[in-house]
């Protein structure tokens, strides 16, 4: 989708959804980390669309791989890039002829992100608040800014390695404790800032994907899965 948010804000974004099936998928929005991408997560997103969600991220205009004037203050304005991406996805519901027609739940929406990705969906909790957003996920993230977090209750699950030298473990340890509402906490005790394969891959994977089964199906068996993860701290 060629999407911009004003005319210096072009948001290239690419959706994931499921091969089969009617719906209505709940959707996700994602945000990517500083000099990222969206395809640099694909491997994880698509498991995401093959079990129910309707996935889109967004390449950030000042933040993404490759851009010419790269800045990292930038961020601040994040949280409203994903939150437009999320209302042009959903605006799909009603397009005649698209293949998302009729096929997007309205009602469950949530929003997730790596890094700097993770900054803007706390943003989304917090200074920047989306309230249709009915779940979270942080890979790797922090909050920078003292804003608190408001709104509907929406359950939060972050996800951080021990051994993370980009965003300190304790920083997301942080975020995770002042979150106000239902919340878990994977640790993963060898793992750094990126997972991208191997057993931790498998484990983080496993975990979103049963968080998001829980919080947007109301599913039992994801929940019940989730209950006995190990090295989850878990306010669910």
């Amino acid at each position: 989708m060629k999407l911009t948010r004003g005319k210096d804000r072009p948001l290239p974004t690419t959706v994931w959804y499921p091969a089969d099936g009617d719906g209505p998928f709940p959707v996700i929005v994602f945000s990517h980390g500083l000099t990222s991408q969206p395809s640099d997560y694909a491997s994880l997103l698509k498991r995401w669309a093959r079990a129910g969600f309707v996935v889109a991220g967004a390449a950030y205009p000042h933040t993404s791989h490759g851009v010419s004037d790269f800045n990292v203050l930038d961020l601040v304005n994040q949280p409203a890039d994903a939150s437009y991406v999320l209302t042009k996805v959903l605006a799909l519901n009603g397009r005649s002829g698209d293949p998302l027609g009729n096929r997007l739940d309205e009602n469950h929406v949530a929003a997730a992100g790596h890094s700097g990705g993770g900054i803007t969906t706390l943003g989304m909790l917090s200074g920047n608040r989306d309230n249709r957003l009915k779940a979270a996920v942080v890979l790797a993230g922090r909050q920078v800014l003292p804003s608190p977090f408001s709104g509907p209750e929406t359950p939060v699950l972050f996800v951080h390695g021990k051994l993370d030298r980009t965003v300190q473990y304790a920083d997301g340890l942080a975020a995770f404790e002042a979150i106000p509402w239902p919340k878990a906490m994977l640790t993963l005790p060898q793992g750094g800032h990126t997972t991208r394969a191997g057993k931790d891959f498998s484990i983080v994977a496993a975990t979103t994907t049963d968080f998001w089964r829980w919080s947007l199906y109301d599913d039992a068996a994801a929940g019940k899965r989730l209950a006995a993860t190990r090295n989850l701290t878990d306010r669910l």
